[in-house]
């Protein structure tokens, strides 16, 4: 057995699919199924078993998982320690994010934290989803709640707030809104409903708002409706300085508040890149998100 082997049968796991783990290890899906098969028959084991939504780890298979995730871990941080950046932000890091954090806040932490250290290099990953970090899909992820299971690391980051918001030429055309009862007969902007992914991004329900005239599962194109001015909606109070055409609307009476979270794989604890970029990147997104919302 040898660490290659490993490294297939991690992704195999990760992905469960063949197709999947060629695209992340860049090789031929019957090269990763045939390296499969023969570690099968190393081991004299099963450690997948076929079924119409992939491959599933078979209780072998999940055992072997264990040792494997201990084993790149050590290669992780012996590769650190021999190449002396255990106290220097180099290499590559993946940072998933929901897209609004994705889009408002993080290009102008990390393209900071990229000049600060010239031998780093940050992927941005924006799913509307969350993301699962068991399957390496990122090396750390910034949620809007924080999860209840899991072998995970979680750091509050800050609060935020939201409140509703139209564009100028909206509310221009319409009855001035002075109470939530003035909200009734206006367009709605906000999330397709069966998309959300996270409770806590049901906002209008919160405002008793029931009906979606225009939807989208992305805060981007959200925001892009109430500035072309489809109606009135939710929008990040740090988004806002990139929408000089919206304007609040019954800032006084409605706010909504909501948190981010940085979550990351317990055993990566134990790099100390890892921690000092994840250090760096919460309190660069603290004081981003305070520049964006001051008066």
């Amino acid at each position: 057995m040898n660490w290659d082997d490993m490294r297939i049968f991690l992704s195999v796991s990760r992905e469960e699919s063949l197709s999947g783990a060629s695209r992340t290890l860049r090789l031929d899906p019957a090269t990763v199924g045939r390296r499969i098969a023969r570690l099968e028959a190393e081991m004299d084991a099963v450690l997948f078993v076929k079924s119409p939504q992939g491959y599933v780890s078979t209780p072998a298979g999940e055992r072997l998982r264990a040792h494997a995730e201990a084993a790149e871990q050590a290669m992780t941080e012996a590769l650190s320690e021999v190449r002396g950046d255990e106290h220097t932000l180099t290499g590559t890091i993946r940072v998933g994010a929901p897209d609004g954090c994705a889009t408002f806040l993080l290009p102008h932490v990390v393209q900071s934290i990229v000049v600060a250290n010239p031998g780093l290099s940050v992927q941005i990953v924006a799913l509307p989803r969350v993301f699962n970090l068991s399957k390496r899909e990122a090396d750390m992820a910034i949620a809007v709640s924080r999860p209840r299971t899991g072998r995970l690391r979680i750091q509050k980051i800050s609060d935020y707030a939201l409140h509703l918001a139209a564009s100028r030429a909206y509310l221009d055309g319409h009855e001035p809104i002075r109470t939530r009862a003035d909200l009734a007969g206006h367009p709605v902007v906000g999330y397709i409903p069966d998309m959300i992914f996270d409770p806590e991004l049901d906002y209008l329900a919160e405002l008793g708002l029931s009906r979606i005239d225009a939807a989208s599962n992305l805060v981007s194109v959200q925001l892009a409706l109430l500035r072309a001015g489809a109606g009135i909606g939710v929008v990040h109070d740090f988004a806002m300085p990139d929408a000089p055409e919206l304007m609040p609307v019954l800032k006084d009476q409605m706010t909504l508040t909501r948190a981010f979270w940085l979550i990351r794989h317990d055993d990566d604890a134990r790099v100390e890149r890892l921690n000092r970029f994840a250090t760096t990147l919460a309190e660069g997104l603290r004081a981003e998100m305070a520049r964006r919302t001051q008066p």
